[in-house]
Parts: C-alpha cells; sequence; structure tokens
C-alpha cells in the first residue's frame, strides 16, 4: 500500500517537472519573439532616423554609417537568443513538446484506468451486498430456503447437444423471442463462460455470474459469486430465476429446479461439446408442448416444452 502512494507521487512529481519545464520554453520563445519585433521597429527607426530626419549622417566608421554597426550589434544579439533558443535546447522543440505531451496523457490514462478498475470492484461488491441483503430480509429468517420456482432454461438437440466452442449450434428467431419473453425482467444465472458469450449484458435483467476465479471483473450491476448455492441466495427477491447455462450449472441445478423451460431441436448434433444432463420422466412432468416446423427462418423442426415436479 505504502509502496503505491509512494510511486504515485513520484508520478505527480515528474508531471510537475514537466509542465514547469514546459512553461519555460514558452517563456523562453514569447521572450525571443518580443525581441525579434522590438528589433524590426528599431532598425525601421533607426533607418528613418538616418536616412529622413538626419540624425548622424555625419558620424561613420570606416566610412559606413554608424546606425549600420547598431542594426548589425542588434542583429547579432537576436542571432544568439535564436541560437540558444532554437538550436542549443531544439532538443525541446515541437516534437520534444509532443513526446513529453504524450507521457503525461498516458500517464494520465493509466491513472484514470486504475481509477475505473478500483470502481468497478467497489460497485461489484456493493451490487452484490445490496441483493443478498434484499434477499435476506425478504426471506425474513436466519434460515436459507430456495426459491419457490427456480426454472431452467434451455435449447438442446435430441442428443442433449446445447452448444460448440462456447457458443449456439443453430439460430431459431422464435426460440430467442421466447426466452427475452420468459426471462425479461427477472434473474438470470450462469456461469462465467455463458456470461462471456454475450456481446454485452442482456437488458432489464439482474444477471448472476458463477466463477471459481477471484477477484473477477464484471461490468455495473452484474453480481458475482462463487457457487450455485450463493446464486440462489442472490435471487431470492425474485419468484422465478432463471439458470440459463452452461453445461456444467445445469448439472448442478436440474436437482433443485422446479420447473423446465425446453426448446427441443429435432435434430442431433455429434460436433458438440457441450450437453444437457438428461431428463428423468419419474421426477418431471410435461405440462405443455408447441411443435414448429422448419421453414425459411429455422433451419430444423422444434418444441416448445414445459415441465414441472408432479
Amino acid at each position: 500500500m505504502f509502496g503505491k502512494k509512494k510511486q504515485t507521487s513520484k508520478i505527480d512529481k515528474e508531471q510537475l517537472e514537466l509542465i514547469e519545464y514546459a512553461q519555460k520554453r514558452i517563456k523562453q520563445k514569447k521572450r525571443l519573439y518580443l525581441h525579434f519585433v522590438l528589433f524590426l521597429i528599431g532598425a525601421v527607426f533607426l533607418i528613418l532616423a538616418n536616412t529622413v530626419l538626419g540624425i548622424g549622417k555625419d558620424f561613420t566608421i570606416a566610412g559606413i554609417d554608424w546606425f549600420v554597426y547598431a542594426i548589425l550589434a542588434w542583429l547579432f544579439l537576436f542571432i544568439y537568443h535564436f541560437t540558444n533558443v532554437f538550436i542549443t535546447n531544439k532538443f525541446m522543440g515541437k516534437d520534444w513538446e509532443k513526446i513529453q505531451l504524450d507521457k503525461l496523457v498516458n500517464q494520465q490514462q493509466q491513472r484514470i484506468d486504475e481509477l475505473k478498475a478500483n470502481f468497478l470492484k467497489e460497485e461489484t461488491k456493493i451490487a452484490q451486498s445490496q441483493a443478498y441483503n434484499e434477499a435476506l430480509e425478504k426471506e425474513g429468517t436466519d434460515e436459507k430456503k430456495k426459491t419457490s420456482n427456480l426454472t431452467v432454461i434451455v435449447a438442446a438437440g435430441e442428443n442433449n447437444a446445447i452448444g460448440k466452442n462456447n457458443d449456439l449450434i443453430w439460430h431459431l428467431s422464435k426460440d430467442l423471442k421466447r426466452f427475452k419473453s420468459l426471462t425479461n425482467g427477472h434473474h438470470i444465472i450462469m456461469g462465467r463462460k455463458t456470461f462471456e458469450s454475450f456481446p454485452k449484458p442482456l437488458p432489464n435483467r439482474t444477471h448472476i455470474v458463477i466463477t471459481r476465479q477471484k477477484d473477477y471483473e464484471a461490468p455495473y450491476g452484474v453480481i458475482v459469486v462463487s457457487t450455485l448455492d450463493d446464486a440462489i441466495d442472490a435471487s431470492l427477491s425474485d419468484d422465478q430465476p432463471f439458470i440459463i447455462g452452461g453445461g456444467e450449472i445445469y448439472k448442478q441445478a436440474l436437482p433443485l429446479a422446479d420447473k423446465l423451460e425446453i426448446t427441443r431441436v429435432h435434430a442431433s448434433f455429434p460436433d458438440a461439446d457441450t450437453f444437457f444432463p438428461d431428463i428423468d420422466e419419474n421426477q418431471w412432468k410435461e405440462v405443455e408442448r408447441t411443435t414448429h416446423d422448419a421453414d425459411e427462418s429455422h433451419a430444423h423442426p422444434f418444441s416448445f416444452i414445459t415441465y414441472v415436479r408432479p
């Protein structure tokens, strides 16, 4: 902790030195420009004084009017000043200033990124704590209990295939619409890989991500837990949270679930690498089924099937 503070102070000191150095260079250049303007005005004044007003016409050195020497002396001082600003210190020209500015911007960006990361960690912890506390308050007892209607939702082939390479094997628009309709406004519980397969968190749903990774960073509002039991506890405020994958989470959740919403795709997919557990017909009762044929938008026929425990 102390080493980190010391490092931050060092960065601040370096930034201050760079800023002061840059300010010094700006002042040097301003003085040079002022010198140049005064040189031009003075030279014009001497020429007019000598040629128009006749001042100093009778004073010459080696046959040359004195004002020529005065202008040359002033020009020498200007050249010396110019050399000191732009040649002797040329490493501090525009390229140098751009490099230093880029350094400052990069250092500030690094500090902003660190602050954002710390902020996201704290916000995730707060969101998780709030959800957990709200669930316990609603429960009204120190004894943890299951939510009354834990629902598993999945699309699976005839061989129980559900995915390959952390992605869907098919695209069924009606299934996606049904998933959105059923889960809208609810808690959705998933494993880390399933969550990371989304381009971004799904709108109007509370995401609960199960992962063994410590200090896993998730977007604001996403609740991160380490076990399925903790995920269920965090969703107690919802009367119907949904388990949405992946394969291992389904396997753990199936004995605890009260309801299954299955999209059964009527085809087998031997190349799949993720599978849904077998449904024991002795433990589940089919209460609803709707079948859809294949069409232009759906490459495979499928059925929406609802199971409940008898």
